[in-house]
């Protein structure tokens, strides 16, 4: 039995410089840049990735649910198990991406290419050095709400760091510690709720996150401060 027949699909050489694949960053989609286009935080890697976010539990919890969307096993070391019970139940109740320990209580994760972790430390101004670290797919999110002064260890330390709004002191700390440039400086106590100045070694980058309509049904709308 013979299936329909098509004619073949072909291109001359003159036209091949035209073909072009649409082929960029992949990872979970953390907002719009100051061009409103899409700005992608790849955080499932082969190699250690440690990320510092100076901010708001709003925003890691964003960041949390949309790495679960991507496939992503999520970790979550609190010492405020209630911040994220709802969010836990909204998702299965543990069982599809995302579960909560208490601080130093993190099991090995047994993360793979096939089954990525990001490890969640939501543990105040101070967290101690956590037993779970980061390796191959399992990336580590530090979330700190102040610039406490276990900050610039961290900072250093991290691969990525998210600064959101902080008072001018900290931001002149911040500037010393990172070599940020004046006009960053001056910005970082005026950003607006939602908005994460994101730095690594080679760029900097102002994100606005815009949450979805289920987002501000589980999390509410976009804040600095809890």
């Amino acid at each position: 039995m013979f299936g329909p027949r098509h004619g073949r699909h072909t291109l001359s050489a003159d036209d091949l410089d035209g073909l072009a694949l649409p082929i960029g960053d992949d990872g979970v989609v953390i907002g719009v840049d100051a061009q409103k286009q899409p700005a992608v935080l790849g955080l499932n890697r082969p190699t250690p990735y440690d990320v510092v976010l100076i901010g708001g539990l709003w925003t890691a919890q964003v960041l949390a649910l949309r790495a679960a969307a991507t496939g992503a096993r999520v970790a979550v070391e609190t010492g405020r198990p209630q911040a994220w019970t709802q969010m836990m139940h909204a998702m299965g109740g543990g069982q599809n991406g995302l579960s909560v320990y208490d601080v130093g209580r993190v099991p090995p994760q047994g993360a793979s290419a096939g089954t990525p972790v990001l490890v969640v430390r939501d543990c105040g101004m101070r967290p101690p050095r956590g037993r779970v670290m980061s390796g191959p797919w399992q990336s580590v999110l530090t979330l700190l709400p102040y610039l406490s002064p276990v900050a610039p260890r961290l900072v250093r330390q991290a691969r990525l760091v998210g600064v959101q709004r902080i008072s001018p002191d900290e931001a002149a700390e911040l500037g010393r510690t990172t070599g940020l440039p004046r006009a960053d400086v001056d910005a970082l106590p005026t950003l607006v709720d939602g908005v994460t100045l994101w730095c690594s070694d080679r760029d900097r980058q102002y994100v606005t996150t815009q949450p979805t309509d289920a987002e501000v049904g589980l999390l509410g709308t976009p804040r600095r401060m809890d």
